[in-house]
């Protein structure tokens, strides 16, 4: 009994770190990508670049662990290659909706401000319910569907308050909810892809920064970025360099310790807290910016926050319940 109660506290000891982990990472990331995306300092009509240069960074981190078997006496780096048809073949489909939820995310962050970034991102848990019916078959209770209803009521609020302060952008909205939908799908198939790569969150970031780096060529070309990159005139400038490397390693942090935060939960706990964290990430935001919002502004974000954490804490009851069940083969056995 004492082994076991040691080892679950272990566990909720470990869940604690990590997701601290992520909610720091996470929001010092929101911060340095807004500056990057929309400061004058910088001034760099080229999002998807700034991306695929976070991508190159922590690609080039990966790439060195790789190669010196990580950092001796901290951790081991796994072995593993990119390159290999079947890993490729495996991992592809994981890597473009890296690749899309990244992008859409810097994108949503460039157009709106961060303090509404936290809404506009906010179907995340109903794109949840979605694709779980729709790739898992897995079906929902009503009180959940409920729920979603009021995230979604919540998210149609929060819009409407952000158009009336005069500080709305629709495709900031747009992109937002194009990185709710993927963000959800990642969360999905995270786990079904982690076997494929021994379980090892290093290899899955190192093998998603490899193939973004690919995957956002053909995106900046669309986006009609290599003229604004041809014409940029502060490549020189060191203070340019210095933020685009904060903004890598961010990059990287956040990538490792988003897949390490399902590992070690699971794809709805990952939503529910980059929920939670948004929240706190809103109030810092709007301290940091000296933004002044109105009692319907904030009564969405609550109607959000609170509406997810309903519906993780029905899911928790309903997968108890549903664990207490004895299956066929079970009852079988009994007999």
């Amino acid at each position: 009994m004492k082994d076991r109660k040691s080892e679950l506290c272990s566990k909720y000891i470990t869940i604690f770190i990590v997701v601290s982990c992520y909610w720091i990472v996470s929001i010092a990331t929101v911060f340095v990508n807004k500056s990057l995306l929309s400061s004058q300092a910088v001034a760099l009509e080229a999002p998807l670049f700034i991306t695929w240069f976070q991508c190159i960074v922590s690609f080039t981190i990966c790439f060195t662990f790789s190669k010196t078997g990580g950092i001796p006496g901290v951790f081991n780096f796994p072995k593993g290659t990119p390159w290999s048809k079947e890993i490729v073949g495996k991992v592809i489909p994981l890597s473009i909706m890296f690749t899309l939820m990244i992008a859409t995310n810097n994108l949503c962050l460039k157009y709106v401000g961060v303090p509404f970034y936290y809404v506009g991102r906010s179907l995340t848990t109903v794109f949840n319910v979605i694709f779980s019916y729709i790739l898992l078959r897995q079906t929902t209770s009503l009180r959940c569907v409920l729920c979603c209803g009021f995230i979604i009521f919540g998210f149609y609020l929060g819009v409407d308050q952000e158009s009336l302060l005069g500080s709305f952008s629709l495709i900031g909205t747009i992109y937002g909810v194009i990185g709710s939908l993927m963000l959800s799908l990642y969360s999905i198939y995270t786990k079904k892809v982690l076997p494929s790569v021994n379980q090892e969150v290093w290899l899955l970031s190192y093998y998603n920064n490899a193939y973004s780096i690919i995957l956002f060529i053909p995106l900046m070309i669309i986006n009609g970025e290599l003229s604004v990159i041809w014409n940029y005139t502060n490549f020189h400038s060191s203070y340019f360099w210095m933020q685009m490397l904060v903004g890598g390693l961010c990059g990287f942090a956040i990538g490792y310790v988003t897949s390490l935060q399902i590992k070690v939960t699971s794809p709805l706990t990952h939503n529910i807290s980059g929920t939670a964290k948004a929240c706190a990430q809103t109030v810092i935001a709007t301290q940091w910016y000296n933004e002044s919002k109105n009692g319907l502004w904030w009564t969405s974000n609550v109607i959000v926050l609170a509406s997810s954490a309903l519906y993780a804490r029905f899911k928790q009851v309903e997968m108890e319940e549903h664990s207490r069940k004895i299956t066929p083969e079970e009852e079988k056995s009994l007999v």
